[in-house]
């Protein structure tokens, strides 16, 4: 048997698959079976490869054997990789599924399921790769109705200002507090604790999800529940605009939380010269218009049900700051909004971005009363160190 470490030099997976080294995050090889103790675990020489024609691993810690497409969109797919890539490229960039199906011979529910596979894909990219602890500067949300049979679904979108990063959106059916709240929670994730601006519409939502989500748990040694304290420096300024006959009249730029000096010099250093805006989520929201069909206006498309959308959402928002580079960020060199947050190297294809491991949680000793047997010692010394 191989270990990893002497195959990944350059690695191609079956069916044409291939899997290439970030210069940033590498793919991770690792057991993919929830029961193993070793799963999500890398580098630590339980992982070896028994075939190369097959591209197939073993973990020594369980007896598993899994190949090199596991856990990806094409996963157990009588479909070669190379179509199936094609069709989710189709379905990122706004392509309606009747067309596709016309075009490439496909039943609808095949496209379906693709698409599902490759929103659950980018949903787990992004949670894995971009929430993550970050000096945001700037982040500015929005939201959008959706027209549904009978009823309005709404999606509310948030991103970084200074690199144009989508940090993750909510989809829910009744507009109410749980969705921004669901929203809040994931940009507390992608947050680090320094001075942070929210340029928000006029919803009022925004400031009191914003107030309950940004908190942290303080122990004062005394029993009972322990205190939240909101974070500092976290300012707010929603920006309400008033129209009539579909054109903005008035725009009232407000601060609800924070000194103006402190405001002006957030937005001064995130987006330059100007006055507070939404500018840039509403730019988002035009380009989700123009890759989901259901968000298309006075258009036949309906959102029959809620989780295709987001499983839509979430493949349109990662292809977005992984694949395309935007000509905002940087006008000499090709730039994406991962490769100006830091988080990669280089522009992805849609190969790379469908075929990353996202490597499963990993094992937690169990919690139980009395002093652990040697067998669970040796396993947290193994596994846990």
């Amino acid at each position: 048997m191989t270990h990893t470490a002497d195959l990944w030099d350059n690695p191609l997976g079956t069916d044409g698959f291939e899997f290439v080294e970030y210069a940033t995050h590498r793919p991770a090889v690792c057991c993919p079976n929830e029961a193993c103790h070793a799963r999500g675990r890398t580098g630590q020489g339980h992982i070896c490869i028994p075939s190369h024609t097959e591209q197939r691993f073993i973990c020594q810690e369980c007896g598993r054997t899994f190949s090199a497409i596991t856990g990806t969109i094409v996963s157990r797919l009588p479909t070669s990789a190379e179509r199936v890539v094609l069709v989710v490229t189709l379905l990122a960039h706004g392509c309606p599924c009747p067309a596709m199906v016309a075009a490439c011979r496909l039943d609808e529910r095949t496209v379906a399921t693709w698409g599902a596979r490759s929103g659950r894909q980018g949903q787990a990219v992004q949670e894995y790769l971009v929430e993550q602890s970050r000096d945001l500067g700037q982040r500015q949300a929005d939201e959008i109705g959706v027209t549904k049979q009978g009823d309005i679904v709404w999606m509310a979108l948030a991103m970084r200002v200074t690199m144009r990063l989508w940090l993750g959106g909510a989809v829910r059916e009744p507009w109410d507090m749980p969705v921004i709240r669901r929203l809040s929670e994931r940009v507390r994730r992608c947050a680090a604790r320094r001075p942070l601006l929210f340029c928000t519409d006029g919803l009022c939502a925004y400031i009191r999800a914003m107030c309950e989500t940004l908190r942290e748990s303080v122990q004062t040694g005394q029993g009972g529940r322990p205190r939240l304290c909101p974070w500092r420096n976290v300012l707010i300024a929603p920006v309400v605009k008033r129209s009539e006959r579909r054109r903005v009249v008035e725009t009232d730029r407000r601060i609800v939380d924070g000194p103006p000096a402190h405001v002006e010099t957030l937005r001064r250093r995130s987006q330059g010269d100007g006055v507070s805006n939404t500018a840039s989520s509403e730019r988002l929201n035009a380009t989700c218009r123009e890759r989901l069909a259901v968000l298309t206006r006075r258009g036949r498309a309906l959102a029959h049900q809620t989780l295709p959308l987001h499983e839509g959402m979430s493949l349109m928002g990662t292809v977005s700051h992984f694949c395309p580079p935007h000509e905002s960020l940087s006008r000499t060199r090709v730039t994406t909004p991962a490769m100006a947050a830091g988080i990669t190297e280089h522009c992805w294809t849609m190969q790379e971005l469908l075929s990353f491991h996202v490597p499963p949680p990993r094992w937690i000793p169990p919690t139980q009363r009395g002093r652990p047997s040697q067998a669970l010692q040796r396993l947290v010394e193994r596994w846990c160190a």
